[in-house]
């Protein structure tokens, strides 16, 4: 199957993308239909059908856990649930599609299925690096301005913080997506990524990606100055906040306040700054996959499991559940 083209431009189709065992062997892409007799695919679909599996049952469970708990309704764990509901909603943008083709072995995605994943990739993976900002700053009110807290962080200004936060990434990621559409692709129907991404598609695309490639930049810049500054600040306050507390218990309370928030940014960035800020020698899309493969699938295994056995409050909430059942 191919892409259909009317005059430079595609009117409908079908793009046929990497898959995460082309990615993991380092092979050139197909663009035929693979044997059906070929079972290679098979540990990798078992391994990410087990991995998402675990990420919804983990995510779904701490939203459950933080609506049901009248003791977990503090701005820390309204951050948390938000959290989880982007981590969920950006595993399904990706992992199923990734199963499919695993099952199917032809890995191929329609042009408007490719736009909307693009779409609601763009929202999620923007609104983490925003909801990981917002958590670091209730955990900067709630060590130097311990008194102010309730005061500071009331429900009204939390929910105008995450409201702010998922419209700014509504916009971003429909002006990306937009300014996609209005692209010609006829340089070839193979995209260089195991799912829809910016950088991959215009490189399909034959004619000028100028907007494209500034609204990219002006949007990565602001999208890890701002979060990155403020996790920056409220740390660099925390910690001369921690290191004035005199007793050791106190000190040793503050960091695990914060412990799960930093091991979450350090994960979440680090995987990200692997995949998109190498050499200029080296091609992202080709040495940054299996990076990409971790911030969009194993992060959001990993928050939940972070946040559940590091937070002792979760940790007895899920024990009193347990034994209630």
């Amino acid at each position: 199957m191919k892409l259909i083209y009317k005059h430079g431009n595609l009117e409908e189709g079908r793009i046929y993308s990497f898959s995460l065992f082309v990615c993991f062997l380092n092979l050139e892409p197909t663009k035929k239909k693979m044997d059906p007799g070929n079972h290679s695919s098979l540990p990798l679909f078992l391994l990410f059908l087990g991995i998402y599996v675990v990420t919804v049952v983990g995510n779904l469970g701490m939203i459950t856990l933080v609506g049901l708990s009248s003791h977990l309704h503090t701005p820390m764990y309204y951050f948390l649930s938000n959290l989880s509901l982007i981590d969920l909603c950006q595993s399904t943008v990706i992992t199923p599609k990734m199963l499919m083709n695993f099952v199917t072995e032809e890995n191929i995605i329609s042009y408007h299925e490719c736009m909307t994943q693009l779409y609601f990739f763009l929202l999620f993976i923007i609104s983490e690096c925003y909801m990981l900002a917002e958590m670091a700053y209730d955990r900067y009110v709630a060590i130097c301005n311990p008194l102010l807290y309730n005061a500071i962080m009331s429900y009204y200004w939390c929910f105008q913080l995450t409201a702010a936060g998922y419209i700014l990434c509504i916009i971003q990621s429909t002006f990306h997506t937009c300014l996609m559409l209005r692209l010609y692709f006829c340089k070839a129907n193979v995209i260089n990524h195991y799912f829809c991404d910016v950088f991959p598609l215009m490189e399909l695309s034959c004619s000028s990606i100028y907007f494209n490639e500034l609204l990219a930049l002006v949007c990565s810049s602001f999208n890890i100055l701002i979060p990155g500054l403020t996790i920056l600040i409220s740390y660099i306050f925390i910690l001369y906040k921690i290191f004035h507390i005199h007793s050791t218990e106190g000190r040793s309370k503050a960091f695990s306040t914060c412990s799960s928030h930093i091991l979450a940014v350090a994960v979440f960035y680090g995987s990200a700054a692997f995949m998109y800020l190498q050499p200029s020698s080296v091609s992202p899309m080709d040495q940054g996959k299996v990076s990409s493969v971790f911030y969009t699938c194993i992060v959001p295994l990993l928050n939940p499991l972070i946040y559940s056995l590091r937070n002792k409050d979760v940790k007895l909430k899920m024990l009193e559940k347990r034994i209630f059942f």
